[in-house]
């Protein structure tokens, strides 16, 4: 009988080992790619990573030299006009389906964000451009920047959306027993409450759009100098990076592949800080 049970408990010990192992390897598998990649584009543009690549102008074609200062400005301006679009209006319909949403329009409007969620970007420049390029005849940092809020709004409403679920019912319930209406329950108890988590979101949905190329090439384009009006064309990272990289120059390329390492290593920390500055503290006793 004891001999049984040892060997029962030895081969559940063994199997709960070996299915450990499996994940582990599944897990590691996993990583192999995203490593390979970010190994290969610090190799390839480490170093290129200088002071004048965050300070100076490209230079003209047959220069050495010269950065992408204007670009990396452009970048920012372009995400920076993107969340002011899109994380408004995707927090919104993130409450709106999580909270309201009843009936057949709530279940349309959930399928359309679904839908818009695995859009290909190009199809949202083409979209920007016949409506806000093409009237106007100018590619336009504007352009680019609701290209860029297009695709955020899904990503932001959808985090929004399951997050405000994972609230208690009980809680809700509380506050509109006290008398308070439901929008300020809504707003000042399981938005506020759920606001670390719904930040992540957004920050994961900036992470996204700070590195499209396609929707930017029909809608902002490029500039090649310093740009600081909406209606003009600007300059971006990944444009910069797509230019540099088609081109038959080596210069070039060595400034592309910077321009890919720190565009990376902008994604990677922005993702690492995200998660730690919103990580609740552990309750102590």
């Amino acid at each position: 009988m004891n001999e049984d049970l040892s060997l029962r408990d030895f081969r559940r010990k063994l199997i709960n080992w070996a299915m450990g192992a499996v994940l582990a390897l599944a897990a590691a598998l996993v990583l192999i790619p995203l490593l390979s990649v970010f190994a290969y584009v610090v190799k390839q543009g480490i170093s290129s990573v200088n002071w004048n690549f965050f300070t100076q102008l490209p230079k003209p074609v047959g220069e050495t030299g010269g950065g992408m200062a204007n670009a990396l400005l452009g970048t920012i301006e372009l995400v920076l006009l993107a969340m002011l679009v899109g994380v408004p209006w995707g927090v919104a319909t993130g409450v709106y389906l999580a909270e309201y949403g009843r009936g057949k329009f709530a279940r349309a409007l959930g399928f359309c964000v679904d839908l818009m969620t695995s859009v290909p970007s190009i199809v949202v420049g083409l979209f920007t451009y016949t409506i806000l390029v093409m009237p106007f005849k100018r590619f336009s940092a504007m352009a680019g920047g609701a290209s860029l809020a297009i695709i955020m709004i899904p990503i932001v409403a959808r985090t929004t959306e399951e997050l405000l679920k994972l609230v208690p019912n009980h809680i809700r319930e509380a506050g509109l027993a006290l008398g308070i209406p439901r929008w300020k329950v809504t707003l000042w108890i399981v938005l506020r409450g759920s606001m670390s988590g719904i930040i992540t979101g957004v920050m994961l949905a900036v992470a996204r759009v700070a590195g499209e190329t396609a929707p930017l090439l029909f809608t902002a384009f490029n500039n090649s100098y310093w740009s600081f009006k909406l209606d003009q064309p600007i300059a971006s990272l990944p444009i910069q990076i797509y230019n540099y990289a088609i081109s038959p120059f080596e210069d070039w390329h060595r400034q592309a592949w910077a321009g890919a390492l720190v565009l990376v290593c902008f994604v990677l920390v922005l993702n690492l800080s995200t998660r730690i500055l919103m990580r609740q503290p552990r309750s102590t006793r």
